[in-house]
C-alpha cells in the first residue's frame, strides 16, 4: 500500500506505471481488511459482525464500481464501465474462485468434492431471489433506483436472516489470530489503524486505477470494457480468493467456500443495488442507467451463470465434474467476447440449468427448499 501512496504523492504518471502501482495498493489493501475485519470480530456483537465482514471483504471492488457510477452521472460513457466491472466481478468469483477451490482441495487431499452446510440452505435462497431478480434489469434495458432499492432490501434481509440463523464465520488463522490475542486496547488500535490505512489507500488508489485502465485500452488498442471487466475485479478480489484457497489447503474447503458464496450475494445485491442510487446521486435527478445491448447481454450472461451455479449447488455439493463446467464455460466465453458468443452461452447456462431441476429429483428438492428457506426468512426478518 504505502509504495502507491508514495508514487500518488510524487506526482508519477503513465498509464501502466500507475495501472501496476495502484492495482498492488488495492491488492495488498483487500489483505489488511480482511485481516482486520476478522480479528475485530472479538469487539463486535456477533449480529453484527456478520453485516460487518460482508461489507468490509468487497470494499475494494465496491469503490472501483462506485467511483464510476458517480462518473456515468456525468458521463454516460460511463455506465459502460460500471456495468464492466460489476459484471466481471460476479462472474470471476463463480467461474474461477469456486471452482479453484475445489481444485486446491483436491490437490492437497485427493477428495474430490466439498460439502456445504445444511445452514447455508438460507444463504443460498437468496442468492437465488436475487438472481431472479436481476433478469428483469437486462430486459427492460435499464438499471433503475427501483432495482437498488429491491437488491439492497434483499441484502439487509440476508443479514438479518443470518445473524437470527447464529452464523458465524470461520476460525480465525494467521494475521487476524495474531491481531485477536493481543490485549484488547492494542487490539482496537491495531484493527483501527490498518483499517485506516487500507480505506486511505482503497480512496485513493480507486479513481487513478479505473482511469489508467481506461488509458491502457486507449493507449494500446485494447477494449476497454474487457480491461475493466477483468483487471478490476481480479486486483480487487485475488485476496478473497488466495484466502479461500489456503483454506482449502489446510482441510477446511467449507469455510474458503462458504466466504466465497457469501461475497457472490454480497455483490449480486448490494454492489449492484448501490449503482443506480450512486449514480442519480451524482446526477442530481431521479433517473435510471440506460443500458446497451451489450451491457445488457453482459448483465443477462451473469445473471445465467448464476441461476446454473445456485442449482449445481441445490445439492449441498460441489464435486469435480460441476467445478470444471464452471471454469470451462467461464473460460471459454471469456476468450470468445462476441455478442453472438454471449447469448449463445447464455441459453447453454440456462438449458442446463433447466435440465438439471427436470432431471435430478435431489436438485429439484434442493431449489424448493432453497425458495422455501428464502421466503421464511424474508417473513422472519420483516416479521
Amino acid at each position: 500500500m504505502a509504495q502507491w501512496l508514495i508514487l500518488h504523492a510524487s506526482g508519477v504518471h503513465g498509464h501502466v506505471t500507475v495501472a501496476l502501482s495502484a492495482g498492488i495498493g488495492i491488492f495488498g489493501a483487500a489483505f489488511v481488511l480482511s485481516w482486520s475485519a476478522e480479528a475485530a470480530q472479538v469487539d463486535i456483537p456477533p449480529a453484527l459482525s456478520i453485516a460487518f465482514i460482508a461489507l468490509i471483504a468487497v470494499l475494494p471492488e465496491y469503490a472501483v464500481d462506485i467511483y464510476f457510477a458517480w462518473e456515468a452521472g456525468k458521463d454516460p460513457a460511463y455506465v459502460h464501465y460500471a456495468t464492466a466491472n460489476m459484471t466481471g466481478a460476479n462472474r470471476l468469483l463463480i467461474g474461477a474462485g469456486w471452482p479453484v477451490v475445489l481444485f486446491a482441495y483436491w490437490w492437497k487431499t485427493r477428495n474430490d468434492s466439498i460439502t456445504l452446510e445444511e445452514e447455508q440452505r438460507t444463504e443460498l435462497g437468496y442468492l437465488l431471489a436475487a438472481t431472479a431478480y436481476s433478469f428483469i434489469i437486462p430486459l427492460k434495458g435499464t438499471l433503475s433506483p427501483v432495482d437498488g432499492v429491491v437488491l439492497i432490501a434483499l441484502f439487509g434481509a440476508y443479514m438479518v436472516a443470518a445473524a437470527r440463523a447464529g452464523l458465524v464465520e470461520p476460525e480465525l488463522e494467521g494475521p487476524a489470530e495474531m491481531i485477536a490475542r493481543l490485549p484488547t486496547t492494542r487490539r482496537r488500535a491495531v484493527c483501527g489503524t490498518l483499517f485506516a490505512a487500507a480505506g486511505l489507500t482503497i480512496f485513493v488508489a480507486a479513481e487513478p486505477f479505473a482511469e489508467a485502465l481506461l488509458g491502457i485500452g486507449e493507449q494500446f488498442g485494447i477494449d476497454r470494457f474487457l480491461l475493466v471487466q477483468w483487471l478490476a475485479p481480479l486486483a480487487s478480489e485475488s485476496p478473497e480468493f488466495i484466502v479461500a484457497i489456503l483454506f482449502a489447503v489446510k482441510g477446511k474447503p467449507g469455510a474458503g467456500f462458504s466466504a466465497l458464496v457469501s461475497s457472490k450475494v454480497n455483490q449480486w445485491t448490494l454492489l449492484v443495488g448501490m449503482l443506480p442510487l450512486v449514480y442519480i446521486l451524482s446526477l442530481g435527478h431521479f433517473s435510471p442507467m440506460h443500458l446497451d445491448a451489450r451491457q445488457s447481454h453482459e448483465i443477462l450472461l451473469t445473471s445465467a451463470q448464476s441461476l446454473f451455479a445456485v442449482v449445481l449447488l441445490a445439492d449441498f455439493k460441489l464435486s469435480m465434474p460441476e467445478a470444471l463446467a464452471l471454469l470451462i464455460l467461464f473460460s471459454v466465453q471469456l476468450a470468445w467476447p462476441d455478442a453472438t458468443v454471449r447469448l449463445i452461452f447464455v441459453v447453454i447456462y440456462l438449458v442446463a440449468a433447466i435440465a438439471m431441476v427436470l432431471g435430478r429429483a435431489r436438485t429439484r428438492a434442493g431449489v424448493l427448499g432453497m425458495i422455501r428457506a428464502g421466503i421464511g426468512a424474508v417473513r422472519t426478518s420483516t416479521g
